[in-house]
């Protein structure tokens, strides 16, 4: 691959997203680092090698029209880092279904928006790269975010689907899990639970040892959002990146073993360490 790419990252106002368009930049990539409000993503302000948009994924034809002015500025698309993306929690019956068309609309629906966009001119130029963010959400389902883990679960068969489809073409797809990251990730998250937290209901006494749990046990081995950026442009810049990279101890443990560990097993151990009772 050349040396300087030019690279499109949505969701960049802060963590993940953030942390990919500085690590693209500082190592020389030309960066378009695009976020629903942009504002938030103060520290790309004035960052040589950063051009900083606006871009709400969920709105029809923003993508392709982003995508056609780096094409006019450009010339071309190296690369695409899918980060968009948020957490919706919450008991699969308590989640509205306004909520998880949300989920997917942002998680699944705005990646496939930016991937039609992108294909094209990576076609063309029979050269590309496209990086999924996923999670370790995407391989284990925790109890309490489904909405979340299957929205990454449907992001890990879409990727798989079109790494075959497109290597003909030499655009290559990486997939990349993180375990926990020290991101704002988590207050998002909160905030977007909180009614569902508050409200009376039959899930109400389980949610305690969710949360605990997010905090503690799911929380361990959290490294910082930087991690995660150098892991995805090692991918971008490699002549023949993984498949899959996995981001912190968490996510390489967890994932292999879940393969390895009957259902029952499996739920039993969520059940201890969410403090579920067997029976109310």
């Amino acid at each position: 691959m050349r040396r300087e790419q030019v690279v499109l990252v949505t969701g960049s106002s802060s963590g993940i997203g953030l942390a990919t368009a500085q690590e693209a930049a500082r190592r020389g990539h030309r960066v378009y680092a695009s976020a629903r409000n942009p504002e938030a993503a103060a520290e790309l302000l004035g960052t040589p090698n950063i051009r900083a948009s606006r871009l709400d994924v969920t709105e029809v034809g923003a993508t392709a029209r982003a995508v056609q002015e780096i094409l006019g500025k450009e010339g071309r698309l190296d690369a695409l880092v899918n980060n968009a993306g948020y957490a919706q929690y919450g008991a699969i019956e308590d989640v509205s279904p306004e909520q998880w068309r949300r989920q997917y609309e942002v998680t699944v629906f705005g990646a496939i928006e930016a991937i039609r966009a992108a294909l094209p001119p990576m076609r063309q130029a029979r050269h590309g790269t496209i990086v999924n963010i996923s999670s370790v959400g995407g391989k284990v389902t925790i109890p309490f975010a489904a909405p979340y883990c299957s929205a990454k679960h449907a992001l890990e068969s879409i990727s798989d689907s079109l790494r075959v489809e497109v290597a003909a073409f030499g655009v290559r797809v990486v997939v990349v899990e993180p375990g926990p990251i020290e991101t704002r990730f988590e207050q998002r998250a909160l905030a977007e639970v909180d009614g569902i937290l508050h409200r009376t209901g039959p899930y109400s006494p389980f949610y305690g040892g969710a949360e605990r749990a997010m905090k503690g046990e799911f929380a361990i081995g959290r490294l910082p959002a930087a991690a995660v950026g150098r892991v995805v442009l090692d991918a971008i810049e490699a002549d023949a990146p993984k498949a899959r990279y996995r981001v912190t101890t968490m996510a390489k443990l967890l994932i292999p073993l879940r393969s390895l560990l009957p259902d029952r097993l499996f739920d039993a151990s969520l059940r201890r360490t969410l403090k579920l009772p067997d029976r109310v």
